[in-house]
């Protein structure tokens, strides 16, 4: 009798060698357990050409798991304030690891030869993600610059208001109202201050965060 493995895509022990791997029932859960991971894979693939970069939320920490190499994997790739979109787990389908693990387990449970390579990231296509991912990272900050603009044309917007309100006022005779009206107008100053204040450090701080972001180049050869 062939010693007992266990199998564990579908959480069995086994008694029958590598004849396993032919059943009908592993066959099943492969393709089963691939097919979950397919869809996250093709929607990382679209951002090759098309890197979007957005504010960090904590849901940004998601992983996913890499059935390949058994473990689990960034989704997304965040430095700072700063998250690129999928691209941790393209990072990860373009290692040279993740190669070498993916030929491993399509060996070991005879998977279909032809489904390989939708699991695989060519050092090609990483690097056009990381041209994509400059372009993501200019398009956030024009978006920036125009939520500033928009913010301090609706400041200038209620301070007009607010000097008409004080003239009006100030026609009916109640002079000290418009002293303190008028002056309402400065936390409002204030806080776009501080505000613009931090847009600007960030903003300087972006192309350090694409540098870390980038990494060194993937080898050609991987």
């Amino acid at each position: 009798m062939a010693p007992s493995q266990r199998c564990p895509l579908c959480r069995q022990t086994f008694f029958c060698g590598r004849g396993h791997v032919y059943s009908r029932k592993h066959q099943r859960q492969l393709k089963e357990a691939l097919e979950r991971l397919l869809p996250q894979v093709e929607a990382a693939r679209k951002a090759i050409r098309a890197a979007q970069v957005e504010r960090y939320v904590p849901e940004h920490d998601r992983c996913c798991w890499c059935l390949c190499c058994g473990r689990e994997v960034r989704k997304h790739l965040s430095h700072g304030n700063l998250t690129v979109l999928h691209g941790g787990l393209l990072e990860h389908l373009a290692s040279p690891e993740h190669k070498k693990a993916t030929n491993r387990f399509w060996w070991e449970n005879k998977a279909e030869f032809q489904m390989k390579e939708k699991f695989l990231i060519s050092s090609q296509d990483y690097a056009r993600f990381k041209k994509s991912m400059v372009k993501g990272l200019d398009s956030y900050e024009e978006k920036e610059d125009e939520v500033i603009k928009e913010m301090a044309a609706q400041i200038r917007e209620v301070e007009h208001s607010r000097q008409e309100l004080v003239r009006s006022v100030l026609e009916v005779g109640f002079p000290r109202r418009s002293q303190s009206t008028s002056g309402s107008a400065r936390p409002r100053r204030r806080l776009f201050s501080a505000w613009k204040l931090e847009r600007d450090q960030q903003s300087s701080g972006l192309r350090l965060a694409a540098a870390f972001l980038l990494g060194p180049a993937t080898s050609p050869g991987a």
